[in-house]
């Protein structure tokens, strides 16, 4: 599994790159703040919406502060065998603070 910090995602992005953004949080989480074109799936409905991902896609899994997303990387690398992941450092509260700093925040 790799990282990408908030600016490196951000870059990666821009550069014409389009991995699944892969937002584990809850709705009211997803409600208030998100990146564009990203997919929510709550982290506890992971082991279900997983068998509707490919293994292969590049994923960037992302959630508040980075800890859920880096735990459901490991689920979905050492449990399913997928082989693209990325979680987003940090979460949602660094992509606020570093990337866009009028987003709000909870």
């Amino acid at each position: 599994m790799r990282q990408f910090h908030p600016g490196e995602l951000k870059n990666y992005l821009e550069a014409g790159n389009a991995p699944l953004l892969l937002d584990v949080r809850e709705p009211w989480e997803f409600d208030i703040c998100r990146i564009d074109g990203s997919r929510l799936v709550p982290m506890r409905q992971i082991p279900q919406a997983a068998e509707q991902l490919d293994p292969e896609q590049e994923i960037v899994v992302i959630c508040h502060h980075g800890i859920r997303s880096f735990q459901v990387c490991r689920y979905l690398a050492t449990e399913l065998g997928f082989s693209n992941l990325v979680n987003l450092a940090g979460g949602m509260a660094a992509w606020a603070r570093d990337v866009d700093p009028q987003m709000p925040t909870y």
